[in-house]
């Protein structure tokens, strides 16, 4: 048996390959929407995908198995629990296996079993794998999708916060109680792979380490250690971090399908300054990819920062209209990267793209904005010449802020600029510096000029001020 491991760093989101080599077949579990990689190891161990298993429709990227059912004839493996809302659709000309609990089949020599494990989704399913190419007769692992993380389980508030269903966040975390009991009764050997890692919005404390068994997470999972339902479900709705606007697109487009990465019309290149002011005067989005530091001191005006790094993904799918065409700047070399990062979450309207540096340099002047430590906005607030505004999740500002900062959670703040005080120079503040450059990026973008960004944030705050 061959098992490969695939992490996508930028949505803490994690494939599966799992193969019989006696048999040559493959399937992969909760593939991504970028199949090169699958395609490349398939070629190096002489393997053909044959089958796409999913856990659930997933809610933070897009799926590949459609991708791999175009490319290689991939049977989909698919939940056909849930009610008629969680049905997947667009299917019928697909070859694909409606699974409900307890139902096997094979690839190769492994033996799948599905398990249901409601309570994050109310499809959600898991699959209890088997190597029967030698003498194993029990399986030897378990696929949890969004079920059980690594000191953590799935959230069963998605489907009222972020797709709207009102009243699901309770019986959403009912059903996840009676899912763990299910669980507890597994075999303590058994490994565990989950679909995400840390940093995944998909839980509230996911650790960083990618795979455990099912008897540490007996011991040390704080989900598995309550004796009722009642304090469970208080424990696993509280603090729940905000879920991204995405997450009801990817709900959508996992469920009815989503055009063929192969079908997108080429990304338009845009060879000067002039053609990025056309697309400016136009209304239309433009994202600088460049770090926060040099976007600060020299950028063109009505452009958005978010650097590309491991959140770019996240705070793409919060801050893009993805209604409207979006153009990039970057360095010509990393457009792929970005592409694959924007499609990973359904970006699909990317239109253009322009060298950053050679645009800028076309440039007569540039946009900027100040970075002032905590001691400079301390005295500023002091004289009464700011006001703050705090960027961060609810749960950090909870937890501790500045006197009388205004809280506007970054994803949130395209939508509520019309709550953006402007009779005073703004201080815009997070806990290390990152998102509030990029809300400092946002409200330039949108006129919002009279600002500083707080350098450090609030962990330097803390240390240097109080």
């Amino acid at each position: 048996m061959l098992l490969r491991y695939f992490y996508d760093e930028k949505l803490a989101h994690a494939s599966y390959v799992v193969g019989c080599q006696a048999t040559g077949e493959a399937a992969i579990v909760d593939p991504m929407r970028n199949i090169e990689p699958y395609i490349e190891l398939a070629k190096k161990e002489n393997l053909q995908i044959v089958g796409a298993l999913e856990t659930h429709i997933h809610a933070d990227f897009v799926s590949g198995s459609r991708e791999l059912a175009d490319h290689f004839g991939a049977t989909l493996y698919i939940s056909d629990e849930g009610d008629q809302d969680w049905k997947y659709q667009n299917i019928e000309h697909l070859n694909h296996q409606l699974l409900k609990d307890g139902d096997e089949f094979k690839i190769g020599n492994l033996v799948f079993k599905t398990m249901h494990t409601t309570g994050h989704t109310p499809e959600s399913i898991s699959f209890l794998l088997t190597d029967r190419g030698g003498k194993a007769d029990k399986p030897m692992g378990i696929f949890t999708g969004d079920f059980v993380f690594v000191g953590d389980i799935g959230r069963p508030d998605l489907l009222e916060k972020a797709a709207g269903i009102q009243g699901t966040s309770e019986s959403g975390a009912k059903a996840m109680y009676k899912s763990i009991e299910k669980f507890k009764a597994l075999p303590d050997y058994l490994q565990l792979w989950p679909a995400h890692g840390a940093g995944s919005a998909c839980g509230k404390a996911l650790g960083a380490i990618p795979s455990s068994t099912v008897g540490y997470e007996k011991q040390f999972n704080w989900a598995m250690n309550f004796a009722n339902e009642s304090d469970f479900m208080k424990a696993l709705l509280n603090g729940q971090p905000e879920p991204p606007y995405y997450f009801a697109v990817m709900k959508h487009v996992n469920k009815v399908g989503i055009e063929l990465i192969k079908n997108l019309p080429a990304v338009k290149y845009l060879s000067s300054l002039k053609d990025v002011e056309i697309v400016l005067a136009a209304g239309h989005q433009v994202i600088d990819t460049r770090k926060a530091d040099d976007f600060a001191a020299g950028h063109i005006e009505g452009t958005i920062n978010i650097p590309l790094n491991n959140s770019f993904t996240n705070w793409s799918g919060w801050l893009v209209d993805y209604e409207q065409p979006l153009y990039l700047l970057l360095n010509p070399e990393t457009l792929e990267e970005v592409l694959i990062a924007l499609r990973s979450v359904g970006i699909d309207n990317v239109v253009g793209y322009a060298d950053v540096e050679l645009v800028l340099k076309e440039a007569s002047s540039l946009e900027s904005y100040a970075n002032i430590s905590p001691l400079e906005a301390k005295e500023m607030m002091e004289k009464g010449e700011v006001y703050v505004i705090d960027v961060r999740k609810k749960t950090e500002f909870d937890e501790g802020h500045i006197e009388d900062a205004q809280h506007i959670m970054l994803g949130t703040l395209r939508k509520r600029l019309d709550e953006v005080k402007t009779d005073k120079k703004i201080v815009v503040q997070c806990q290390a510096g990152g998102r509030s450059a990029i809300a400092a990026s946002v409200l330039q973008a949108n006129g919002i000029k009279n600002l500083v960004n707080m350098a450090g944030g609030y962990s330097r705050w803390i240390k240097d001020v109080k």
